[in-house]
């Protein structure tokens, strides 16, 4: 709560001077509100729905919604808050009715589930890009699913307000129609995102709202927030330096100007323009700082989270960060079990005809390593990359990505009876020349496409891996080679576009696991 206080008012006074710059006189004249609320916008049912703005200090505020009313005074610095109590789920448009010296209304407004979508290039992934696109697109008619995206922004200090909206129609809640959700700065709206919400709008039959924030290429601690990187010692170092100088930056960009000119002059290669270094999203916090602190305190079910491919070089570390950046979100929004599910990295490039360490594979497993801590999880996409492209590090069956994140959300979140992982690895015991591997979610064990199972590999006390046989039997696994007369330890999957073909009767993929605590590739980076 000190956090998501001390966000709010660090913006809080930056708003109110540009205000009263262009003012001269009061801060603020009317009431405002930030653009996380709109017209057609779905709050969070069976929890209290904070609702906040600014208004002159001292005014007094009415918030209400249908028979629910609350009433605050701004602070010293034109601030108000207002809790909502709990709503119960509804998909009967009403009014939000905020009243000071003025009033801002919101209409066809519902109630129902929110979820945020946050990642890098997979969540960002519009839905014109990706498989089926134009029958997608068509059918993309679904009035109780509502959808916002974040305009991208890097900023060096939690920000209250969003960025502004680039291209129009980003940045304020849409109806789903065919025509919103071609609206992004990528091919559309996020696809794993609606497919998620679309599919689980279907089956809870109540309102989905889905606020999308990504940005392809981003790391993850450019979406940490500040003060929780710096209470760990082995985070603390990717905290972002001193803001840049733009000083420095435009003496840059005229020296360049200057060379290019001389360069196109002499029919010479251009040299390289500079990065504009206030506008890099690749250093710490300037994401969350930008991009989900102006939706602080928005209240909201859960998150889904795909990214880790800017990371796999620094997977050990992710093992830190990654939790670390769930909490931060936690603790913001005020929410210690807002539920987090994450896409587990889909298989990429070439097939490696040699077993053995893999940074990728490493950063599956971090990722499977938090998706095991409360009120996490995890949804596989390692089977769902276009075969006839594995060096596409974008897969465009998004259908299933989000299908399967909707199964683990239907069943964790909203405790449908579904299956909603592929076998997981449960432990392991050395019988001769064998190894028998246990498993859980494995009412029937399955080899897709037929025996045998692929993807295991095993290694003796030197460490040295052989690709293994492995057979199903009832409810294990038996993994062997005849290259390894003591085993020591298994492998599944354990690389960038693994061929593994065991799942269960829920037509789910086995999660990647080791047997062995060997030290990777990426320990120590």
């Amino acid at each position: 709560m000190l956090i998501e206080q001390r966000v709010r008012r660090t913006l809080a006074c930056a708003v109110l001077a540009g205000a009263a710059m262009l003012t001269g006189t009061s801060a603020f004249a009317n009431v405002k509100m930030p653009a996380i609320f709109s017209d057609h916008m779905v709050l969070q049912r069976e929890m209290p729905v904070p609702v906040w703005g600014t208004a002159d200090a001292g005014e007094d505020v009415t918030v209400t919604f249908g028979a629910d009313k609350a009433t605050a005074k701004a602070d010293k610095e034109g601030h108000w808050e207002v809790k909502l109590p709990a709503l119960k789920a509804s998909d009967k448009p009403e009014d939000l009715v905020i009243a000071g010296k003025d009033k801002v209304e919101f209409k066809d407004v519902l109630v129902g589930e929110v979820w945020i979508c946050s990642g890098q290039s997979n969540m960002e992934f519009g839905i014109k890009n990706g498989k089926d696109s134009a029958k997608e697109i068509a059918e993309a008619n679904h009035p109780l699913l509502r959808l916002f995206t974040v305009p991208k922004h890097v900023s060096y200090e939690p920000q209250t307000e969003l960025a502004k909206p680039t291209p129009p129609g980003m940045g304020t809640w849409l109806d789903c129609t065919p025509e919103n959700v071609e609206i992004g700065a990528w091919g559309g709206f996020s696809a794993v995102g609606y497919f998620f919400g679309r599919d689980l709008q279907e089956n809870l039959k109540v309102p989905v709202g889905l606020i999308h924030t990504s940005w392809g290429g981003t790391v993850a601690e450019a979406w940490t927030e500040e003060s929780h990187l710096k209470s760990e010692a082995d985070l603390a170092g990717l905290v972002h330096k001193a803001p840049p100088s733009s000083d420095a930056y435009a003496k840059q960009l005229e020296k360049w100007e200057a060379d290019a000119a001389k360069a196109k002059a002499a029919k010479k290669p251009m040299p390289r323009k500079p990065n504009d270094p206030t506008g890099n999203p690749n250093q710490g916090s300037v994401l969350f700082n930008g991009m989900v602190a102006p939706i602080v305190p928005f209240a909201v079910r859960g998150a889904i989270w795909y990214q880790g491919e800017s990371n796999a070089g620094r997977a050990y570390q992710y093992r830190k960060l990654l939790p670390m950046m769930i909490k931060s979100w936690r603790d913001v929004f005020n929410e210690p079990e807002m539920d987090f599910y994450i896409v587990s990295l889909a298989n990429f490039q070439k097939v490696s005809p040699t077993p053995g360490d893999d940074d990728w594979a490493e950063l599956r497993e971090a990722q499977a390593m938090t998706a095991a801590q409360p009120h996490n999880g995890q949804a596989m996409a390692i089977d769902l990359a276009d075969e006839k492209n594995p060096g596409d590090i974008h897969p465009h069956n998004k259908q299933d990505v989000g299908y399967r994140l909707s199964l683990v959300a239907r069943a964790k979140t909203y405790g449908e009876k579904v299956e909603y992982s592929g076998p997981e690895y449960a432990g392991s015991k050395i019988e001769g020349n064998k190894v028998v591997i246990d498993f859980t979610h494995h009412d029937t064990l399955e080899a897709k496409g037929g025996e045998p199972l692929k993807g295991f590999q095993i290694a003796g006390e030197d460490k040295v891996w052989h690709w293994a046989d492995a057979k199903i039997e009832g409810k294990t696994v038996v993994v062997s080679s005849k290259d390894v007369e003591k085993p020591a330890a298994v492998r599944y999957d354990w690389s960038h576009n693994p061929e593994g073909n065991l799942y269960n009767n829920a037509k789910l993929p086995a999660v990647p696991f080791r047997t062995d605590d060997w030290k990777g590739k990426t320990e120590g980076k």
